[in-house]
């Protein structure tokens, strides 16, 4: 009888989870108010460092604007032992086309990004114009972890 080799697991490096988050466009993102955890997907874009995403108006916006904190969590999977997954933390923020130079900038150049995922988007073209309200989210942490079964986990 063959022995079998326990799986392994490993901490990605931070150019490891920077990679995944650049490959991927949706996560799913938690968020808490008072005793009540939700998770939901949403599609983003990372740039500059940050996730960049959008939301229509409603309950999951009022939530953030009262307790921005948030984690945004993705994965590549392919098995049970064969998996990689990347959690952030950080805090996400509005952003407005109005205002301060900085701020009608960061909010260009978040559409900017988020164009390049959805070609259309807060313009004429845009497939879910519902969703109108550019958000922000500032990783204050980020870990990524992977396992692969009877080994050593694979770089990517």
């Amino acid at each position: 009888m063959a022995s079998r080799r326990a799986p392994s697991f490993r901490d990605l490096t931070q150019a490891e989870c920077k990679a995944m988050l650049a490959r991927h466009h949706v996560g799913r993102i938690a968020y808490t108010f008072h005793d009540r955890v939700d998770v939901e997907p949403i599609s983003y874009v990372y740039a500059d460092g940050a996730l960049v995403f959008r939301t229509a108006p409603g309950s999951k916006l009022e939530t953030l604007m009262h307790h921005p904190w948030v984690a945004l969590e993705i994965d590549e999977v392919e098995g049970v032992f064969d998996w990689r997954s990347v959690v952030v933390h950080g805090t996400s923020y509005i952003l407005q086309e109005t205002g301060a130079e900085a701020e009608r900038r960061a909010y260009r150049a978040a559409v900017t990004s988020l164009r390049r995922l959805v070609p259309g988007t807060l313009d004429e073209g845009d497939p879910v114009p519902f969703r109108s309200v550019v958000l922000k989210l500032h990783i204050d942490r980020m870990t990524g972890r992977a396992a692969r079964s009877g080994g050593r986990p694979r770089r990517r």
